[in-house]
């Protein structure tokens, strides 16, 4: 293993365990399974930003209401 990919270690550790990074993998996740659905519908690919745009708008408020309260 090389110099640089050791001293990177701590710092990755580090944001892979911030709750900010933990809140930006599952949004990502919804917005991927969100994409794979539309896409089924339309038929085709739409695409990462047409699916992230659409799901912003229809879902993110309430899935993010949703997270906050399991979370307490």
């Amino acid at each position: 293993m090389s110099i640089a990919m050791k001293a990177a270690s701590p710092a990755d550790d580090l944001l892979k365990n911030s709750s900010l990074y933990r809140e930006f993998q599952a949004e990502r996740e919804e917005i991927l399974k969100h994409k794979w659905i539309e896409s089924e519908k339309a038929g085709h690919d739409i695409g990462f930003e047409r699916a992230l745009t659409d799901w912003i708008i229809k879902h993110r408020a309430n899935w993010r209401r949703a997270r906050q309260n399991a979370s307490h």
